[in-house]
């Protein structure tokens, strides 16, 4: 799990846990505070924060060989969990290809709703491992 806290003059958060107790190598602790008159409490505009845990490397690395080959991309074109579907070429029917080419490799059935915002390889990867969770 994930934690983290916020107030309008500071912000930290701890790594994720894959599992309960088993955190994910590579992830530390960070901390950002502001102070000072640089930067004033009722000024600071409403931060947002996003907390999730990266999918597994082969969840992604499946989620990119199916979409290379629904979208029929040569084997040298970097496709990686930062790519956008739309970048790669991907219109709105690639992109339910897509959906139900990962339904079909991972056994999951995914909401019409969930797939209509999957917009790069790394979203369906988390969705996919978070379906497989269920």
């Amino acid at each position: 799990m994930a934690s983290f806290s916020a107030s309008a003059g500071s912000f930290s958060a701890v790594p994720c846990a894959l599992k309960q107790n088993q955190q994910v190598p590579n992830l530390r602790k960070a901390s950002l505070s502001f102070s000072g008159k640089a930067f004033p409490s009722y000024k600071m505009p409403a931060l947002r924060f996003r907390v999730s845990c990266a999918a597994k490397p082969e969840t992604v690395n499946k989620v990119v060989e199916i979409v290379k080959k629904q979208l029929a991309l040569p084997d040298d074109r970097d496709v990686n969990g930062e790519s956008k579907f739309s970048t790669l070429g991907a219109d709105s029917l690639d992109t339910v290809e897509i959906v139900m080419g990962l339904e079909e490799e991972f056994g999951i059935s995914v909401e019409e709703e969930s797939a209509q915002s999957i917009t790069t390889v790394q979203e369906a990867a988390d969705l996919i491992e978070k379906l497989l969770e269920k």
